[in-house]
Formats: structure tokens, sequence, C-alpha cells
């Protein structure tokens, strides 16, 4: 069984640890809302697919669509008004706004292979006759067959964003960490040494309210002595201060659930 020592670390560590993660999460959400990442993520992966880095083609004509941009302005329908551009488009919806686009007739299906093989982009040409000709004659199939074009290329945008997002989570906590000087190595051995410093820790709050603030400044962080001295313990503390920026990888839910199961071992579990 674990000592009383070791669980009171664990609830010290990981309870920084989430909190952490947490306001992180918080100011990166406010600021993909402020810059509109999401909006431009997509623009930018819409752009790729349809191969329209200037905007000034089939991209400009799909953002136009009423499916796809519901709210959007058609006295500002460039790129730079990236405040009236969605953040989320269905795949039908755009399966719908790409046919609208590309066809001469409604609902004509030989006209539409038409339409298709008359697009100046043999790149978009050779995509869209491809998907034409397996569709087999049938229009719901051909819009099938364009929403999981759509679905893949978004796949990739995905991918795209987390990364980005995980490389801002990095900087922010580590933005964060030297701030306020939450340095895991200090942390670790000062929980050690004095394991009831992390005993007024009880539960873990969902939220960061007033109390979880309290409860982190219960923790041996925050600066003793500043500008610090640039010798071997800044060199350490720096690497404490790395170790604690990449604990926000994982995520505020992770260590608030991991923290949680750490209370219940340590006192007596849940009733029955």
């Amino acid at each position: 069984m674990f000592g009383s020592t070791v669980l009171e670390v664990a609830v010290g560590l990981t309870f920084c640890y989430a909190t952490v993660a947490l306001i992180v999460s918080t100011v990166q959400e406010a600021l993909a809302s402020a810059l509109k990442m999401r909006a431009r993520g997509l623009l930018e992966g819409i752009k790729s697919m349809l191969n329209d880095p200037d905007f000034t083609a089939l991209a400009r004509t799909l953002y136009a669509h009423a499916l796809v941009n519901p709210h959007g302005n058609p006295a500002q329908p460039g790129q730079e008004h990236i405040g009236a551009k969605p953040s989320y488009i269905k795949p039908e919806h755009f399966a719908i706004a790409l046919i609208d686009a590309v066809q001469s007739i409604p609902g004509d299906y030989d006209q539409l292979g038409r339409d298709i093989d008359a697009l100046p982009d043999p790149q978009i040409k050779r995509a869209l006759q491809s998907i034409y000709q397996r569709a087999g004659g049938d229009m719901a199939r051909f819009q099938a067959s364009v929403e999981s074009w759509f679905d893949s290329a978004m796949e990739r945008v995905s991918g795209v964003y987390k990364r980005r997002s995980m490389m801002i989570s990095v900087l922010l906590s580590l933005l964060l960490a030297a701030l306020f000087n939450i340095d895991s190595i200090h942390l670790f051995r000062t929980l050690w040494a004095h394991p009831s410093l992390a005993a007024q820790i009880g539960a873990a709050p969902a939220t960061l309210n007033p109390q979880a603030l309290q409860m982190l400044w219960t923790l041996p962080i925050g600066w003793e002595q500043f500008p610090p001295a640039l010798d071997r313990q800044f060199a350490l503390s720096v690497a404490g201060w790395a170790l604690t920026a990449s604990t926000a990888l994982f995520g505020a839910p992770f260590w608030f659930d991991l923290m949680k199961r750490t209370v219940q071992i340590r006192g007596t579990g849940p009733k029955p």
C-alpha cells in the first residue's frame, strides 16, 4: 500500500497540473475565438482542397452560397472579412454548394458532367471527373462522394489545427509556469519534505473558481526573489518550468480525473 507521503505528493502535483491545464485551455479558447482560428483554418483548408489559394475562383463562389455561409455579407466577399466566415460546415451543405457552384442546369446529371469538363482548374476537374464517373449517373451517389471527399480533407485540416493547438498550449503553459514560477522539480521536493502542504486539497473543483485558486496558492509556487540569479538553481528551475509545460498536453480532464482517483485512494473511498 502506498504511504501517505506518496499520496499527498500525488494530490499536490496533479492538482497543480490540472489547474495549469485548465487556465491554459481557457486562455487558448479565448484566443481561438478572438483570432477566429477555427474559421481561418477551415478557410485555408477549403482553399487548399479546391486549389484556390488566392480565393478568387471556386472557393470564393462556394463561400458565397447561403448553405455554407448563411450570415455572409455579399458586400464583403473577401477572405479579409474573416469575422463573417463560418467555423464549421456540414458535409452535405458543402456538397450541395459545390454542385450548385459547378452545374449550370440544376438536376441535370449529364449537363453536370459537361460543366465539370469545362472547369478551368485541371486538378479540381480530374477530382470531380473521377467522382462523377464512379457515381454512375446517380446524383445522390455523386453528392455522397463529394461529402466523403470533404470529410477526408477536413481530417487533414483538423490534424493541422490540433498540432497548432498543442504548440500554443505548450507555449502558454511555459509562459504561465515562468510567470508564476511553477517549478515541478521544486514542487516535488517541497511536497516530499512537507506533505502537509497538499493535505488541504480535499476535492478537485470542476471549474476555475476562487476556491480553486486559493487551494493552488497553498502549494509551494511563486517567486521568492525576483529577478532570479542566473545560476545553477535557475537552470534547474527552467527545467522544472519545461516539465510543467509538458503536462498541459494531457489536458485538464485527464489531470482532474487522476486527482479524483488519487483523493479517493487517500480517503475512505466512495460510500457504498
